[in-house]
């Protein structure tokens, strides 16, 4: 059986259900809305199958800081003046056992409807991902649904101290909370003495409006005072995150996007993560990372099966669509991750992103082709899309904390017009424009066809740059070539960054055939795309020519079978 390249669907429930028709600016929840698990029914659940998707990543589910009043429901309410935004940061955890009141039709039920949404999930042949943030927490932490015998962060902390190994915040001593924001005056004020050390590692009582202020950084036992690290005996944070991930895991879901790991030690997740693979052999661990020289650490100590490789092939594609990179770059990429590739995630947007058709990125949805199949096709590790991304939608919204900045804010109550009018309230059969439908069913082709085939699951990768950099018939500045090959199946793969049809040769070496065990001569193909049909050539003497749209990119198929035999004349005897 061909192992399954995970296509993850990321989506924020808060945004993707919310019908709201005419959100406002800088909206309340009791303005904009928010949408709901419920929401997510088996309809819409199939709609992001029919794109190829594998797993479904449901993030912001954990209960964090926002201004809406659920007090009524035992929930503590917390001061607006160190949320951001209405809705506030779904990294702002503020009770790790319990899932967010906004997402719930029945606020008191808001757990079941969370497990009601994993078992929706499997039975549509998806797994689920959620979010773990083991670096920082909101500023007001307090978990009401804690098992019994868990203490909250913070509980028992010596708070005359900057560390201890068992704190589990780190204090500035004799001074109080004072960010360049305002927090208010008389009894709704926002009053912390002595502050605590906020998330992006300010290890200050004033951090800037451009800190993470709404957030407290977590101690793992490192001194950051000395720079010296207190990992035995166990420090308190370790358990208490381990609890966490095991609590989580034991509600069926299938993994676990891990935010930020490398602001957490390596040596935590070498310790953790077996340990929760021990009782769920079968959960995932995806890293947020932005240090290439940590990928390596992170996968073969840390224990990681994917990490996000954000800073090498995501920003090269970028760079090609934006600052005229050349797209003979790529062929670092796969080179910077030799050996690790399979434990690659790519994308091309997610929520810290700017949307690929926003004025700040490309500004057109049907150039992000190219890029998509470069990443989908490049290696065996996951692919990931942003929900509205298989739209084209564009993130020019100015929602109220979050401004028109090319995203979709994560940090406002609103609704997200490319999506409300494809989802048309749950039944999937919303009025799109040509060029909508056009798109999603491109990325459909593209998604679905790294697990159809399965040379790109979990076959081998040949770059062919090098033998095609002085090429005529391929501008190595707008074109990139490549291989994938498995069991006597090749895709010949070419991508097309420019702004013109074209006909590209592509220079095949010797060395693939050696390597690779290919045949050479006339075959019958087909391109896995458009549908096209022909007979194509397969040598080193002669190039391989294949015809891409402008911004497009072509898959062609050859099976060993498939290739023409030179027919053989029989010598007939007499008896």
């Amino acid at each position: 059986m061909t192992p399954e390249k995970p296509i993850i669907y990321q989506l924020l429930p808060r945004l993707f259900t919310n019908y709201c028709a005419s959100p406002v600016a800088n909206g309340t929840l009791a303005e904009n809305g928010s949408g709901k698990l419920n929401g997510i029914t088996d309809t819409v659940l199939e709609s992001i199958r029919s794109l190829g998707a594998t797993h479904v990543w449901y993030t912001g589910v954990i209960e964090h800081a926002h201004d809406a009043d659920y007090s009524a429901y035992g929930i503590a309410r917390q001061n607006p003046y160190v949320v951001k935004g209405h809705a506030g940061s779904p990294y702002a955890i503020t009770d790790y056992y319990d899932i967010d009141p906004d997402l719930a039709e029945d606020v008191p039920n808001r757990m079941a409807e969370f497990e009601a949404l994993v078992e929706r999930t499997h039975a549509a042949g998806m797994k689920v991902i959620i979010d773990f943030v083991p670096n920082h927490v909101a500023r007001q932490y307090y978990s009401d649904a804690k098992p019994a015998g868990i203490e909250d962060f913070g509980h028992g902390d010596n708070r005359e101290m900057f560390f201890c190994r068992d704190n589990n915040f780190y204090y500035i001593t004799r001074q109080q909370f004072a960010p360049h924001i305002d927090l208010g005056s008389g009894a709704g004020a926002y009053v912390e003495f002595p502050a605590k050390a906020s998330g992006n590692d300010c290890f200050t009582a004033f951090p800037g409006v451009n800190d993470w202020y709404d957030t407290v950084k977590l101690n793992y036992g490192v001194d950051y005072g000395d720079g010296s690290r207190h990992f035995e005996p166990i420090p308190d944070t370790w358990y208490k995150m381990l609890h966490i991930l095991r609590y989580w895991a034991s509600k069926g879901i299938d993994g676990f996007r891990c935010d930020m790991v490398h602001m957490v030690p390596l040596e935590f997740w070498h310790w953790a993560v077996p340990q929760v693979k021990s009782h769920y052999p079968g959960i995932s661990f995806i890293a947020e990372i932005y240090d290439i020289g940590l990928y390596r650490p992170f996968i073969e100590y840390g224990c990681f099966d994917y990490l996000y490789d954000k800073v090498n092939l995501y920003d090269t594609l970028r760079a090609i669509e934006t600052d005229n990179c050349s797209a003979a770059r790529i062929t670092g990429c796969w080179q910077a991750v030799e050996g690790i590739g399979q434990h690659m995630l790519n994308f091309l947007e997610n929520h810290d992103e700017q949307r690929f058709a926003s004025p700040f990125y490309a500004g057109d949805a049907r150039r992000a082709i190219p890029s998509l199949a470069v990443a989908t096709f490049i290696n065996r590790g996951p692919m990931m899309v942003y929900f509205g991304q298989e739209l084209g939608e564009p993130g020019t919204d100015a929602e109220g904390y979050s401004g028109c900045d090319g995203r979709t804010t994560i940090f406002d109550y609103w609704s997200v017009a490319t999506v409300r009018r494809f989802l048309a309230n749950g039944t999937c059969k919303g009025k799109l424009t040509a060029a909508e439908k056009s798109l999603r069913k491109e990325y459909a082709r593209i998604l679905k066809l790294a697990n159809e085939e399965a040379a790109i699951a979990s076959g081998d990768f040949f770059d062919l740059m090098y033998v095609n950099l002085d090429n005529p018939g391929l501008n190595p500045h707008r074109h990139y070539a490549f291989l994938r090959h498995k069991d006597g199946e090749l895709l010949v793969i070419a991508v097309n960054f420019g702004d013109n049809d074209c006909e590209i040769a592509v220079n095949i070496p010797e060395h693939a055939f050696t390597v690779l065990g290919l045949e050479r001569g006339e075959v019958a193909a087909r391109e896995l795309l458009g549908g096209e049909k022909g007979t194509k050539y397969l040598g080193s003497d002669r190039p391989f020519e294949i015809n891409v749209a402008a911004h497009g990119a072509a898959v062609w198929k050859i099976k060993a079978k498939d290739f023409k035999r030179p027919q053989t004349k029989r010598c007939c005897k007499n008896k």
